[in-house]
């Protein structure tokens, strides 16, 4: 049994319909990378997933139990965790303060205080730092050890590069790799298609909300990628005889 499963899930902002009839899941343990142009629904899935959008239809499966209803708080204590666009941290608390308000209601894991700046030891020298004062790097270390604090099952993240420097980058993907090897299944959203074909098992490109390219990321190519991306193979497939 998946992990996860996405099962004909509508989701709406107001008349727009921004997902459309999706379905796929995730298998424990499993990188699956979500890639798209701006407005192709990414976000609004990731949300929808994690509570904080409320599907039109369609349903959320979690390890065999259906989310229809859960609120995003119920959702974390299940294991589903999301690090949202932009980070989100509070700005005027103290990176050990974001990662103790997140800890204080967690589910039981290997995920502590330590573990995460372990993974993440960037921040140990700015544990008495106001978040809001870190550079972009350093505060979505700090985004993604705050969501790991609860100790998820599932860790969704949104926009992982982001706005980033390519240091910045590098460095928050080197910490990754130990998220990943400590066995979490995580869905992230990201633009940069090189590091997303070494990083994720498995891609799926949405294109105005509907999954228009889905495989193995060792089975794709970057062109296959960028194709399905802006449109092309769609279209080339609606033209043709």
């Amino acid at each position: 049994m998946s992990l996860l499963a996405v099962e004909a899930l509508d989701v709406r902002h107001g008349l727009l319909q921004a997902v459309r009839g999706i379905s796929f899941t995730v298998a424990e343990g499993e990188i699956l990378a979500l890639v798209g142009a701006n407005g192709a629904g990414k976000t609004t899935l990731l949300r929808a997933i994690a509570g904080a959008h409320k599907p039109t239809a369609g349903r959320v499966v979690f390890d065999g139990r259906d989310l229809r209803g859960e609120r995003a708080n119920r959702r974390v204590r299940a294991g589903i965790t999301l690090v949202p666009e932009g980070r989100k941290l509070f700005g005027e608390m103290t990176v050990r303060e974001n990662l103790q308000v997140a800890g204080a209601h967690a589910r039981r894991g290997r995920w502590t205080m330590d573990t995460v700046l372990d993974a993440f030891p960037m921040l140990r020298p700015h544990l008495e730092q106001r978040s809001g004062s870190l550079s972009g790097g350093e505060q979505q270390a700090t985004a993604i050890g705050r969501a790991l604090m609860t100790n998820p099952r599932l860790l969704l993240i949104d926009e992982l590069s982001l706005g980033l420097s390519p240091i910045a980058v590098d460095r928050v993907y080197e910490s990754l790799r130990t998220v990943i090897a400590s066995g979490t299944t995580i869905v992230l959203v990201e633009q940069d298609l090189s590091r997303t074909l070494r990083v994720a098992t498995r891609i799926i490109c949405l294109l105005e909300g509907r999954i228009v390219l889905e495989g193995a990321a060792a089975a794709m190519t970057r062109e296959q990628v960028t194709q399905a991306y802006f449109g092309l193979r769609h279209a080339g497939s609606a033209s043709a005889p």
